[in-house]
């Protein structure tokens, strides 16, 4: 019997599911065992899940899970260098160039697991099956007005934390832009899932927003209309090929750009179209000040949806349900693509 796993998230501020307690009760329907590890901090409570008759297990006791079990989780693992022996469902930021992705592929190597990256389970034409992005646009550019908003009292963007859901946001995001001119935004990526939540929220706030694809940014740069915008909004992720935004010319340089939100958060890629940051940011301090004649402030949180953890668990559990029943069979499908990618890229480790 094929047995999912879903562990416990051990990432600070990361409260998010992907899975559902009536999405483990369809698997449980369709044959599947589920464990559910208990969590402090899941925005989903546990009883639906034990209501809908998952088996429970203690948080973060995954290690100790039966050999066939499969791990599912969202975030990293603690960095710990332990061999992986299971199969792994998560984020792995392990197969763009991330400097820090060896040292994953390295403990799977040693275990003989397998990662089935969240990001590369897609289907036929290589469209992925499921994804954060509308929440994480709409919450990076919240947090990318926010960080404007703070510069408005010569100040730099404060703590953020989880919302109760989206219309709390909006409320405290009114608040904070109260009484200052209206500021004007570009989304680069805006026909995307991402690009879409990030002009939503724009939207929703009253902001002009400037929407790019990929037809504006096809001639590689230079961007000087990025500059002459208020607020830059980046929801295209790091690949070969991606054409920088942002050079490392313009912190110098009059502009009147002076809040970035790189929601596709790729510092440490090799291909990171805006060079004039090099870490992600976080909960507790959202942005990173680059510049200071004229101000430049980058937000790049990595786990951006978890402010809104109910409603992008939820939506996100939603697309990924019809592939998690299909476990039973990973060598073909979108689980059999992914494992194609894991192993192309384990030549190298």
């Amino acid at each position: 019997m094929t047995h999912l796993w879903v562990r416990a998230e051990q990432r600070l501020n990361e409260d998010r599911v992907g899975l559902t307690p009536d999405g483990a009760r369809a698997l449980i329907d369709a044959g599947l065992r589920v464990t559910v590890e208990e969590s402090k901090v899941r925005a989903i409570p546990l009883q639906g899940y034990i209501d809908a008759g998952c088996e429970i297990a203690k948080e973060n006791s995954w290690p100790t899970a039966p050999a066939d079990a499969i791990i599912f989780g969202l975030k990293e693992l603690p960095e710990d260098g332990t061999p992986l022996p299971h199969k792994h469902i998560m984020f792995g930021h392990a197969f763009k160039g991330q400097h820090s992705g060896r040292a994953l592929l390295e403990r799977f190597k040693a275990g003989g697991g397998m990662l089935y990256d969240l990001e590369y389970l897609v289907d036929p034409d290589g469209r992925r099956v499921a994804a954060f992005g509308y929440w994480a646009g709409f919450a990076g550019a919240a947090v990318t007005l926010k960080t404007w908003a703070a510069q408005q009292h010569n100040a730099i963007c404060p703590p953020v934390g989880a919302y109760p859901g989206k219309d709390a946001l909006i409320a405290e995001l009114k608040q904070d832009v109260a009484g200052f001119d209206t500021p004007t935004a570009i989304v680069i990526g805006a026909l995307g899932r991402v690009g879409t939540g990030a002009s939503d929220l724009l939207t929703e706030m009253g902001i002009p927003v400037t929407k790019w694809d990929m037809e504006e940014t096809a001639h590689g740069g230079p961007f000087p209309e990025i500059l002459n915008h208020d607020l830059f909004i980046n929801c295209i992720f790091a690949r070969p090929g991606t054409p920088v935004f942002v050079p490392k010319t313009a912190l110098d340089i009059p502009r009147k750009l002076t809040a970035i939100g790189d929601v596709a958060c790729d510092p440490d890629s090799d291909y990171n179209p805006i060079p004039v940051y090099d870490r992600a940011t976080s909960w507790e301090a959202p942005a990173l000040r680059v510049a200071t004649n004229p101000v430049l402030d980058v937000m790049a949180i990595d786990n951006l949806p978890s402010m809104l953890p109910v409603e992008s668990s939820i939506d996100y559990a939603g697309q990924l349900l019809p592939s998690l029943a299909t476990l039973t069979d990973l060598k073909s499908g979108v689980w059999g693509r992914a494992e194609a990618t894991f192993n192309t890229h384990m030549k190298d480790i």
